[in-house]
């Protein structure tokens, strides 16, 4: 008995630091948010109680914006879903099929990953530019200039202009993730399923992808979280624009907080923020159970 309480009070002690820093770094900040959420508080003079009057105007008043920004995330997230995960998906089974040169394919995917998303916002900005950009140079030299456009300033193609960065820095992410779901899968049941005649598809469609099922519910959950709350990347190529056609929630809570003083607000749309994020992770768990129970 002695001896089990010295191992939990191990276990607790070294726990103490991460359990503090958690607490500092995300649990109290998420409660003063709520808290600000309430106040009518520009972040200097004294405060007054407003109650859910923030939550009322950030929906209601057209010149917040919040709507269409919500729209833009939800699109942005619809897509990383949609087209993000599978190439992801398609590269990890590739790689983990054990073709030539496989370590250094996943460390060139996996580069954008640790590269700074400032830096990798500025690295796009030099290729969407209209005038020596590769794109339009490009599409110029091939005789297709007159598509040529500004991509990051035309309402038209923006957001998708702001998607295609994303892409390529978080492709390699999921697919590390993936890649070492399959690598850890138990051999046999591939070798019996070749055994079998089962071809390449097959054993993907019926063996791996079903055994990876965990792993993609975390990329999903990541993929759609992610996306409801990016900020450094659309804030570097288009602060939201042109004529707010990028504008992402996390863009306007920061123009809330920083440029109009508005705590307020500012802070509700955090709360809204983080609301979304833990329903659509629960949403996703429970699709995922829902799936495995059915099959």
């Amino acid at each position: 008995m002695d001896k089990m309480m010295k191992n939990r009070l191990a276990i607790l002690l070294f726990l103490l630091p991460a359990l503090i820093l958690f607490i500092g770094i995300i649990i109290i900040p998420i409660f003063m948010s709520g808290y600000y959420s309430f106040l009518d508080w520009d972040g200097i003079t004294k405060s007054t109680f407003v109650g859910f009057q923030n939550y009322i105007q950030m929906f209601t008043k057209r010149t917040i914006g919040l709507g269409d920004a919500m729209r833009n995330a939800f699109v942005l997230a619809a897509l990383s879903v949609v087209i993000q995960l599978p190439i992801s998906l398609f590269f990890a089974l590739t790689l983990a099929k054990g073709i030539r040169g496989e370590r250094f394919y996943i460390s060139v995917f996996f580069i954008p990953v640790v590269i700074s998303t400032t830096v990798i916002g500025q690295l796009w900005l030099k290729i969407y530019n209209p005038e020596y950009g590769i794109i339009n140079s490009f599409l110029r030299t091939v005789g297709l200039g007159e598509f040529a456009k500004t991509w990051l300033g035309d309402a038209s193609t923006a957001l998708v202009a702001v998607f295609i960065p994303i892409l390529w820095q978080y492709v390699g992410y999921h697919m590390l993730l993936m890649y070492t779901g399959i690598k850890s899968q138990p051999q046999e049941l591939r070798e019996a399923a070749m055994i079998d005649g089962a071809s390449e598809w097959q054993i993907s469609r019926y063996v791996t992808i079903p055994l990876l099922r965990p792993v993609l519910q975390v990329c999903v959950i990541f993929a759609i979280t992610g996306s409801l709350k990016i900020f450094d990347l659309v804030y570097v190529l288009t602060n939201g624009g042109p004529a707010h056609a990028s504008e992402v929630p996390t863009t306007i809570m920061v123009k809330m907080l920083f440029l109009r003083n508005n705590y307020g607000i500012g802070s509700s749309i955090a709360m809204a923020i983080i609301f979304l994020c833990l329903l659509f992770a629960g949403l996703t768990k429970r699709f995922f159970r829902t799936e495995e129970v059915s099959a």
